[in-house]
């Protein structure tokens, strides 16, 4: 099983080394509904924890990602860019709806970041 952790802001992190790939959280597509079009952030971009580095619009909103950690953006999930595969985030948001892979700079900052069981906890606090 993935050792998935995630943010206060719905992102989830999977960590691959000195990279984490990040997506949006199961409840946070649900809530967004409908995934129309993804603004993916570019390759070599430097991010900080909690920095806006994209934005999903759904046919309700639109909504800026954050990146959970800091580092540099390396790689982006290209098949986003056609706007009809963005449905791929609504089916599978944990795995082929991904968003963006981080280098990071600070991995101790993933330590800050919720277990599966206290994201569940702090969604069940409202």
């Amino acid at each position: 099983m993935a050792d998935y952790l995630y943010s206060k802001d719905h992102e989830w992190i999977l960590r691959e080394g000195t990279r984490a790939k990040v997506g949006i959280s199961d409840f946070a597509q649900s809530e967004l509904g409908e995934i129309a079009f993804v603004e993916l952030p570019e390759v070599g971009k430097r991010v900080s924890r909690g920095e806006a580095v994209c934005s999903i619009d759904s046919l309700k909103s639109t909504s800026e990602i954050y990146s959970p950690v800091s580092g540099t953006i390396v790689q982006v999930n290209e098949t986003l860019a056609d706007e009809k595969a963005c449905g791929i985030i609504n089916s599978d948001p944990l795995g082929r709806g991904w968003l963006f892979v981080v280098e990071m700079n600070e991995p101790g900052e993933m330590e800050e970041l919720l277990s599966p069981e206290q994201y569940d906890s702090y969604l069940e606090s409202g």
